[in-house]
């Protein structure tokens, strides 16, 4: 599995808490951090060095892409490029929102480069042939680095998230997809900003029972193992935060420096 940063940590949580006995080999690509920001190529070349990496070293029966970003950017290539491997992307879950929403208008966060790209656009118009509903979308610039810097309730940050979703609040959003891995870290401050009421949609445990049906019948170890990697700066600290709810309480935790 792989994001731009400790994001993904939080789809690991979901599937460790539902398969055990897995191991998993996460690298947290912070030399390149925010993906959000980058070009397609530039996306794409990352995407694929870590992927090779991750098979010629640690011989990997599945590949989670713990990132909306490059999920759009990279998922199809490399699909194409890794027949035999198990590909699973993240995307954003507008169409659950479309679901849940009662007042028709949901509310939609993520990166730039996510919410420009093709595969964003194209799930938002083939549902918007199925569903009457009102999408406000928006860009968070500098909100992951923010998490990535530890500063998920700083005063900063809640300044950043009122600006954004106080226009929503007006139009009686009340339904949010949270359309990058980091996002459900500040969720609580989204439900201090929205109300207790709002509904907030994320992707982990949807991941997990996709991965669940496809490798299930294949795990044999006894103890799950998660491995992190970083190829830049990390917060550590933040690394047990977002596994604190790890079931097993985070016992088997090895974090190693992944260079390409």
């Amino acid at each position: 599995m792989f994001d731009s940063g400790l994001g993904g940590l939080t789809v690991v949580q979901a599937i460790a808490n539902s398969l055990k006995g897995i191991e998993v080999f996460y690298i947290a690509d912070t030399l390149f951090a925010p993906y959000g920001e980058k070009t397609k190529e530039q996306i794409l070349k990352h995407s694929l060095d870590i992927t090779n990496y991750l098979i010629k070293t640690h011989n990997i029966d599945a590949l989670i892409v713990a990132c909306n970003t490059a999920t759009s950017a990279a998922i199809i290539n490399l699909r194409e490029e890794f027949p035999n491997l198990i590909v699973i992307g993240t995307e954003p879950g507008v169409k659950p929102a479309m679901q849940t929403t009662e007042s028709k208008s949901i509310g939609v966060l993520a990166t730039p480069a996510t919410l420009s790209g093709e595969k964003y656009q194209k799930l938002l118009k083939d549902l918007s042939l199925e569903h009457e509903v009102m999408v406000y979308d928006q860009a968070c610039k500098g909100l992951v680095e923010q998490i990535e810097n530890g500063k998920v309730s700083h005063v900063d940050t809640h300044k950043m998230l009122t600006t954004w979703l106080e226009p929503m609040k007006e139009k009686s959003v009340d339904t949010i997809v949270l359309g990058c891995t980091h996002y459900p870290l500040v969720s609580d401050l989204i439900k201090e900003i929205m109300g207790a009421n709002i509904k907030l949609i994320e992707t982990g445990s949807a991941i997990a029972r996709r991965l669940e049906s496809l490798t299930s019948n294949n795990i044999k170890n006894k103890e799950t193992r998660i491995k992190v990697f970083y190829t830049g700066e990390i917060k550590k600290d933040m690394i047990n935060m977002i596994l604190e709810n790890w079931e097993d309480g985070g016992k088997i935790m090895v974090r190693e420096v992944y260079e390409q």
